[in-house]
């Protein structure tokens, strides 16, 4: 109910899906890459349905499955992908579709920021780039 409506910060984006210290796995195509289909349906779990702009049909995602998804304050180490205009995408917020986001400090990218006014507001980590510790 409160996407897209400013909150005292100034942002336009809905409340976090996972509170802070939880976690989920999405067992759905996550994320970039978009490819091609018929129907329309939501581009990625938390996304809206997209049209193609090549073609008369839609965009869904082929991403990874059994992305880590985490309260995007939960990841405070991860930094903004350099080539932001390419990595942006979306009117007041991330909206995921142009790829990976968000990288650790060494440089790697390894997830996916949403904050957009009509998508969820959490971080996806890709399950190839990441691991579990216990540090």
């Amino acid at each position: 109910m409160d996407q897209g409506f400013p909150k005292a910060d100034g942002s336009r984006r809905a409340t976090p899906t996972l509170p802070l210290g939880f976690f989920a796995l999405e067992p759905e195509p996550w994320g970039a890459p978009l490819v091609p289909s018929d129907e329309c349906r939501e581009v990625f779990a938390g996304g809206p349905c997209l049209g193609d702009p090549d073609g008369d049909g839609f965009l869904v995602s082929a991403g990874p499955r059994s992305t880590v998804v985490l309260h995007p304050q939960d990841a405070p180490g991860l930094q903004p992908h350099p080539d932001w205009k390419k990595h942006s995408g979306g009117c007041c917020g991330l909206d995921g579709q142009s790829g990976m986001n968000q990288l650790c400090p060494c440089g790697v990218e390894v997830g996916t920021l949403i904050s957009e006014c009509n998508t969820a507001y959490e971080l996806h980590l890709d399950p190839g780039r990441v691991r579990s510790t216990t540090d």
